[in-house]
C-alpha cells in the first residue's frame, strides 16, 4: 500500500514564506529607487516581473494555506516552469543584456535565486496527482500570450522588452525563427518541468502510478 505524505513540513512553509518577501522586497526595490521618470507599464510588461509576482503568490499560499487541489497544483506547475523560463532565457540570451536591473543583488534574486527556490520546492514538495505531458503543454498559454501582447504593443509605443522581441534590429523573418526556436525549447522546459515533478512525487510518495489519477 502507498503512503502519502498529509502535509507539508511546517520548515518548507516557513521557507516559502521568507523568500516571498525576499521576492517582493526585490519587485518593490526596482520602482523604489527609479521613481523619477520610471514607466510602470514597461515594468509590468517584463517577462521577469509577470513571472516573479506569480512566484511570489504561490510561495504566499503555499506558505500559508498550501492547498492540494489539482487546479492549485497545476497552477503551481505552471509558474514553476515560467520561472525556470525566466532563469534559463536570462542566463542564455540576456546576461550581457541591460534589463534595468541595475543592483547585482536584485538581478539574482530574480533571475537566479527565485528560479532555483521555485524549482527545488516542485521536486521537493511535489504535487500529489499526476499531471499529464498534455495538461503541462498547456502552460505555454501564458508565454504564447505574452509574446503577442509584447509585439503588438511594441509597434505601438516603439520598445519591447527584450531584444529577441525586438523586429527591428534582425527583420521579421529573424523574429519568427527566433520564435519558433524559443517556442520549442519552452515546450522542452515544461515536459521537462513536468517529469521532475513525478519523479519527485515517485520519490517521496511512492508508486504515483497507482496512487493517483493523471490530470
Amino acid at each position: 500500500m502507498t503512503t502519502f505524505a498529509t502535509s507539508t513540513p511546517l520548515a518548507v512553509r516557513i521557507l516559502r514564506l521568507a523568500f516571498a518577501v525576499y521576492g517582493l522586497t526585490a519587485l518593490l526595490w526596482i520602482p523604489l529607487r527609479n521613481a523619477e521618470g520610471f514607466s510602470l507599464v514597461n515594468y509590468f510588461s517584463y517577462f521577469t516581473i509577470e513571472s516573479n509576482i506569480a512566484a511570489a503568490v504561490v510561495l504566499i499560499v503555499g506558505g500559508l494555506r498550501d492547498p492540494q487541489s489539482r487546479t492549485w497544483q497545476t497552477v503551481r506547475g505552471a509558474v514553476t516552469l515560467y520561472m525556470v523560463i525566466t532563469g534559463i532565457v536570462y542566463a542564455v540570451l540576456l546576461s550581457d543584456v541591460d534589463v534595468t536591473l541595475n543592483d547585482a543583488w536584485i538581478n539574482s534574486a530574480l533571475h537566479q535565486v527565485l528560479p532555483l527556490v521555485l524549482l527545488a520546492d516542485w521536486v521537493f514538495s511535489p504535487p500529489r496527482q499526476r499531471i499529464s505531458e498534455g495538461s503541462a503543454l498547456t502552460w505555454l498559454a501564458f508565454p504564447a500570450l505574452y509574446a503577442v501582447y509584447s509585439l503588438v504593443r511594441g509597434a505601438i509605443v516603439d520598445w519591447y522588452p527584450y531584444p529577441f522581441l525586438d523586429p527591428r534590429a534582425n527583420g521579421s523573418v529573424s523574429l519568427v525563427v527566433g520564435l519558433v526556436v524559443l517556442a520549442v525549447a519552452m515546450a522542452l522546459m515544461a515536459l521537462a518541468v513536468n517529469a521532475v515533478g513525478k519523479l519527485g512525487a515517485r520519490w517521496r510518495y511512492g508508486d504515483t502510478e497507482r496512487a493517483s489519477v493523471e490530470l
